[in-house]
Formats: C-alpha cells, structure tokens, sequence
C-alpha cells in the first residue's frame, strides 16, 4: 500500500516500521495471543512496555533521575490547567510569554487560577517575531514561567531557553524530539504525543522532583503531579495504545541516530522548503528569518484564489494537509520526525511544477 505524504499539523504521521510494526503487533504482541491495547494496564506485560517506552525516553533526552516523566491523559490542552494548579499558590504570580494561539489558550486557562502576568505578547506583529529580551517585562514575583516552544499554528518558535527569574515551564507539543535540549534548563516540560512521538491521547510530562511537593489547593487527582508520578502514571487506565506507541516510535528514535541526528534531518529539510519559498515570488513565508519554526511551515501564494487548485492538485500528488489553519490561510507543511525525506523532495518539486503552470 502506497502511503500519502500527510503534511498535518497533528495528528501527524507515524514512521513507517512503527506502522508495520503496528501492522505485525496489533493482535498479539509477542506472542500473548493480546494486543497492547487489550491488555491490563496493570498486567506484567504491559507494566514492561510502559518502563521501557520511559526507559527510552530518558534515553532520548538525557533525562536525569531527578525528573519524573508522567504519562497523562488531556491533551497538552489539559496542562494549561494542571501547571498554575500545581504551582501556584492562592493569589500567586505567573509569568506567560506569549507568542500565538497557543500561548494565548495557555495565558486564558492559567488565568483562572493564578495572577497571570504578560511578559511580551507578539499581537502587535501578527505573531511574525519576538521582542528582544530588554523589552520583556517579567514580573519579578512569578511562581513559573510558560511559554511555547514552537507555535503549530503560526510557524513561530523561540530559538534558545528564554532567560528568566522563575522556575520555566514550556509546552513542547510540537517541537520535542526535533532538537537537542538541556532538560535541567527547565522546572517542567510537556508535550502532546500526536506530532512527533505517537498517536493523540497521550501527554508526556517531565517534571523536576521537587515541584512535585508544590500542590495547592483542590486539584483534580488525574491532573494532581503528585499523585500521578505516586501511581507511576496508572492512577487510572492510561491511554495504552497510545502510550505502547508511542514507546515503538522511541525505539525508532534511537535507532536512527538520537534527537541529533533527527535535528539535524529537520534543519535539511525545513531550509529545503523555505529556500523554495524565498526563492519564489510565487510564495512567501511572514516569519522572520529567526524565528521560523522548523515543523510548520506557513506559505502563502501570490494570488488566494489560487489556494483551492494548490490544495486539490497536492492531494492528486498524494501531498495531503496543506491547508493552513483557518486564522491564519495559506498552505501550511508540517514536517515532524516523520515526514520520509521523499515527502519533502515531492513537496518542492510540486510547488515548483504549480508555480510555472499557474505564476
């Protein structure tokens, strides 16, 4: 069976031997006569993919034993709450940096629960760059600071760890496992899995061992840190074929090199595809130059009524979501881990074909 290049922002692609290796397991899984998603999550066989799916990670990301890595439930959506709930204190400062939609639904749910407190807000530019650091205005009183990494939606992302005067928290939904990072530079980090590790329903949350003591208040014990890392992430039945999968999307990381050799694979192919838009008059891309995210990347063309035809000639190439998202238009190509090499050749090689015909 042939497979389409699937350019969506999430969820996104799986690679390919994960999909066989789901394909082979998905009925019994090494000879259990079960598949993973059948099995108790409290059994022996599941409780051994459930540590070595950590065990790789860890791996992956050299994360020390210091930090507890969570296997949650919500969506990263969910972490927008259970962070100020975990932290912060009745009446309590958080610092958000706020790049884009993201950040914005982040800033609007923190609110509810802390003194939410705006160090720069990228509005004013369309969310096409970042203020330079003396222009931010941190609180100096913050129990944390949040910020996105990488904007799905935008294309924007904060190149290097934001220096700040409070514990830092970051939402890596998008971007972890495409580059390198110091885990220790963080208090607590948390992606969604349905973009570079796995299938929509899991949430991987890393967490420095003593911010675990910070809870205040009444919080919901399946967004309680405590009481998650207590039950090693199975205070209720987790999300198992999401998480089995995503430990098979870990053992495909590893064995392709590591999150370095994955970088840089990402950095080759997302400057292949803005090359082709900087080299056109045909298409164009509004983020600057250091601040373009390195997963999505926006394009416009020249002429919008052209979008509809772009759209529908793609998918007869087997190019599929490329639509941008409705607040922004346009195109956009998300090129998570993986995204083969031949979907990108594909890509530009299109765009080049459209261009001509249509320019």
């Amino acid at each position: 069976m042939k497979r389409a290049y699937n350019f969506s922002a999430g969820p996104a692609m799986l690679p390919g031997p994960v999909i066989e290796r789901l394909q082979d397991e998905i009925g019994n899984w090494q000879d259990t006569g079960m598949g993973a998603m059948e099995m108790s999550h409290r059994g022996a066989e599941f409780t051994s993919i459930a540590e070595k799916a950590e065990t790789d990670l860890r791996d992956l990301l050299s994360i020390p034993e210091s930090y507890r890595v969570l296997f949650m439930q919500g969506g990263a959506t969910a972490q927008f709450a259970a962070v100020p709930m975990n932290l912060c204190a009745p009446g309590d400062t958080a610092d958000y940096l706020v790049s884009g939609y993201w950040s914005r639904k982040a800033l609007k749910e923190g609110a509810r629960f802390c003194q939410a407190h705006i160090v720069f807000d990228t509005a004013d530019n369309n969310d096409t760059s970042i203020p330079e650091a003396d222009q931010w205005r941190q609180s100096g009183t913050a129990a944390f600071t949040h910020y996105v990494d990488n904007e799905t939606i935008g294309g924007l992302r904060l190149p290097g760890v934001p220096e700040v005067d409070s514990t830092l928290v970051v939402d890596m939904s998008s971007s972890i496992l495409s580059a390198p990072l110091k885990v220790e530079d963080y208090g607590l980090i948390y992606a969604g899995a349905q973009k570079n590790m796995g299938p929509a329903g899991l949430t991987i949350v890393i967490i420095r061992e003593d911010l675990l003591n910070y809870q205040h208040g009444t919080i919901p014990a399946v967004l309680d840190y405590r009481k998650m890392a207590d039950s090693g992430s199975m205070l209720n039945t987790p999300p198992t074929f999401a998480w089995y999968t995503a430990g098979l999307v870990f053992e495909w990381a590893l064995a392709q090199g590591g999150v370095e050799k994955l970088a840089a694979r990402s950095q080759a192919n997302a400057d292949r595809i803005y090359q082709a838009i900087d080299d056109s008059a045909f298409y164009s891309n509004p983020v600057a130059k250091k601040y373009r995210s390195l997963m999505n990347i926006p394009f416009m063309l020249a002429d919008d009524s052209l979008d509809g035809l772009f759209l529908e000639q793609a998918a007869k190439h087997g190019l599929m979501s490329l639509k941008g998202h409705r607040s922004v238009g346009g195109m956009r190509a998300s090129i998570y881990n993986a995204m083969p090499d031949e979907g990108i050749d594909a890509l530009v090689e299109f765009m080049g074909e459209f261009e001509r015909a249509n320019g």
